[in-house]
């Protein structure tokens, strides 16, 4: 099972040293990092994390080359606006104008995923396109779901008919809302992707999870926008986030670390680290932590920070901000995003 662990927090959030130095902001974005490591990871500014002792490997599977459609399932109860904040990073994605998203944007942060290939040397797709959404409001399995019961809930959004099977294009995504419990969430995971069993759902579909953390543990899932209470008074304390909900926010990296893994290991045979591929090390696992430049041993790397001091480091659609993590690159062999300094 492919999981997006939380070792790495634990490790990163008991790094932190002394506050960061007060800023004076202005309407223009300001480069933020609270207290830069003595060293980083690497002597570039631009690609931190690298390392010749992460074997990434391809291991002969698919990877999603054709346009990608995502099927989207909301299960529990969601705010609009908070639908709305997800909808708007999921189509930023392919919105490549820069009149539109101005750089660093979602869409050039996802062309270091584009960079995998499979063994025909297609490319994971750059067109990304919100084929359906699903909304189930009456918690039709419970407010808590097993990991087995994620994929009864897709079960029904295609048995219900509102969803196609699509196995060639689609992912399916599920959401579920802030009284929602899942298997493992907040103890080991705070998101997973794997494929459906064909005994659950009927088919083999490709499709990821992430819960909204907000009043479950936002120290651990929506990090840095919450910190657990032992780091408060004595570290940089939590960063404001860039649409002022800490959940939904904090959510939206997660959902971007799974939709690369997603995307370029589906069936997890394509692309990771390791030796076993029931808990590899894919393209986010390897920069779980670092959101720009500097970033590394416990510090989250230097992002900006707007004029009412909210912290991002990606722009979107429609005027859209998030802070979403580093992924790795195949071609550097590093940790690289669209904001780094140089």
């Amino acid at each position: 099972m492919v999981l997006l662990t939380l070792i790495c927090y634990f490790f990163f959030l008991q790094s932190y040293g002394a506050s960061p130095t007060a800023q004076t902001l202005d309407l223009k974005p300001q480069h933020y990092n609270p207290k830069l490591p003595p060293r980083t990871l690497s002597s570039s500014k631009k690609f931190e994390g690298s390392s010749d002792l992460v074997n990434l490997r391809y291991h002969m599977g698919p990877v999603l080359s054709s346009p990608i459609n995502i099927y989207l399932i909301w299960y529990g109860k969601w705010a609009p606006s908070q639908q709305l904040l997800i909808k708007d990073f999921l189509l930023s994605i392919s919105t490549s104008n820069h009149r539109a998203a101005p750089s660093p944007s979602v869409s050039d942060w996802w062309s270091t995923v584009s960079l995998y290939t499979d063994q025909t040397g297609a490319n994971v797709s750059r067109s990304i396109l919100l084929a359906g959404e699903y909304s189930d409001r009456l918690y039709s399995h419970g407010t808590h779901l097993t990991r087995l019961s994620v994929q009864e809930v897709i079960a029904s959004s295609v048995r219900s008919a509102p969803f196609p099977v699509d196995h060639k294009n689609g992912i399916y995504l599920i959401l579920t809302s802030v009284d929602v419990t899942v298997q493992d969430f907040c103890r080991a995971v705070c998101g997973f992707h794997y494929f459906t069993f064909p005994s659950m759902v009927g088919y083999t579909l490709p499709y990821a999870w992430v819960g909204n953390s907000g009043k479950q543990c936002p120290e651990l899932c929506a990090y840095p926008f919450a910190v657990p209470g032992y780091m408060r008074g004595g570290g940089p304390g939590e960063l404001s986030p860039p649409n002022g909900d800490v959940g939904v926010d904090g959510m939206i990296s997660v959902i971007a670390h799974e939709l690369a893994e997603l995307s370029s290991n589906p069936l997890v045979n394509a692309w990771y680290a390791g030796e076993d591929p029931t808990a590899p090390a894919e393209i986010g696992d390897l920069c779980e932590g670092l959101y720009g430049s500097g970033g590394g041993g416990g510090y989250i790397g230097q992002v900006m920070k707007d004029g009412g001091g909210r912290t991002f480091n990606l722009n979107g659609r429609r005027g859209s901000k998030y802070l979403v993590q580093w992924i790795w690159s195949p071609v550097l062999k590093a940790c690289a995003g669209p904001n780094a300094l140089d």
